[in-house]
């Protein structure tokens, strides 16, 4: 039994297309995709041309790919993160983000169609990633593309809102005039969660550097400290409901759980089960890490009385909509700093690598 549905496409180049049975189109069985066959620098992607295109599954989409965002895990990924989890598997696909058009669709897929704008993220942990021609993803981890972005700029959004909307509307469960403290506010999922909760009615403070302080201010921060020349504790006042914390270091966990009111909600991105099952393998790292977490969550509940939570990005149809919603209604961007064709995959994480670039690098795929 076939687990796609086979529909009219719009022509496309012969190469894109693994067959025709009449008037209709089949989608392809391999196509263009950045490999990772080793962990590394930039120099060990390989771009390569004749990449198998898995079977979609009855929940699954194929993506027409048009622009791909490189997030701080594809870094992260190549360079050895996640060792104990993906080695195993290599060669591996990455990429998170996608915009795009659908291709194909799997055959219990209802609320998408064939040719229509896409876009979407995978899982933290997918192998095979959006750095291809063609991208597959299930049906609730892809929503319409906004129609007032391109798609290089949609592809900036989805993975950075959606970490931020777990943790605002899932964790902490943000309500109209509730304060939130973001700490490192200039990131994507910083900057995305300032906009969403401001959306949402509450007053946002947040940490930065200098160059970003008038665009969050911009996106409704009330307060907007430089951590590179201001004493942030002094200059900060009062007490809030919510902090989440994108840098993640001692220092600044110490700050947000020190911020917080009794009640209120720590939200750290940088979960400690990928490094410590690094460190000492699957068997060990993840109950390790398991065990780190709730000793965490026990103490800062006596002696703070707040909540303690590590934030990773998962698939939310709900949230992605609202996302959407948003962005249509020009409250949540993703400012994209620069873009590369595909082609020139290395250039672009060699430049994320050395920082000279800040902002959001996109790839296009022509």
């Amino acid at each position: 039994m076939a687990f796609f549905k086979l529909q009219s496409l719009k022509p496309r180049p012969v190469s894109e297309l693994s067959m025709k049975v009449g008037s209709i189109r089949c989608y392809v069985s391999r196509c263009r995709a950045v490999l990772l066959p080793r962990f590394g620098g930039p120099e060990v992607l390989e771009l390569r041309a004749d990449v198998p295109v898995p079977d979609l599954k009855p929940n699954e989409v194929l993506v027409r790919a048009r622009a791909v965002s490189i997030n701080p895990l594809d870094t992260r990924m190549r360079s050895g993160y996640g060792r104990s989890i993906f080695e195993p598997l290599l060669p591996l696909i990455l990429g998170r983000d996608v915009s795009g058009e659908v291709a194909a669709v799997g055959a219990q897929v209802k609320s998408l169609t064939v040719g229509q704008e896409v876009f979407g993220a995978l899982h933290p942990t997918a192998v095979r990633g959006t750095y291809a021609d063609y991208a597959i993803l299930s049906e609730d981890e892809v929503s319409p593309k906004p129609a007032s972005v391109t798609h290089a700029e949609a592809s900036a959004i989805p993975f950075a809102a959606l970490t931020a909307w777990r943790a605002l509307k899932c964790t902490a469960r943000i309500t109209e005039g509730q304060r939130l403290l973001v700490i490192g506010g200039g990131g994507a999922v910083g900057f995305s969660a300032i906009q969403i909760a401001v959306a949402a009615g509450c007053p946002v403070t947040t940490t930065c550097g200098n160059q970003t302080i008038n665009r969050l201010m911009a996106a409704g921060a009330e307060q907007a400290v430089d951590y590179t020349s201001e004493d942030i504790e002094s200059v900060i006042k009062g007490k809030f409901d919510a902090v989440l914390d994108t840098i993640g270091v001692p220092e600044t966990e110490r700050m947000g759980t020190n911020l917080l009111n009794r009640g209120g909600h720590y939200m750290t991105l940088q979960g400690e089960a990928a490094a410590l099952s690094d460190r000492y393998g699957l068997p060990i790292g993840l109950p390790v890490a398991t065990a780190v977490l709730w000793k965490k969550r026990i103490q800062y509940k006596y002696s703070h009385g707040i909540e303690y939570s590590w934030i990773y990005m998962r698939a939310d149809s709900e949230g992605l909509l609202e996302i959407r919603r948003l962005s249509e209604a020009g409250k949540l961007t993703v400012p994209v700093e620069k873009t590369f064709p595909i082609t020139r995959v290395r250039e672009a994480h060699e430049a994320k690598d050395k920082k000279l670039i800040l902002g959001k690098v996109v790839l296009e795929l022509d």
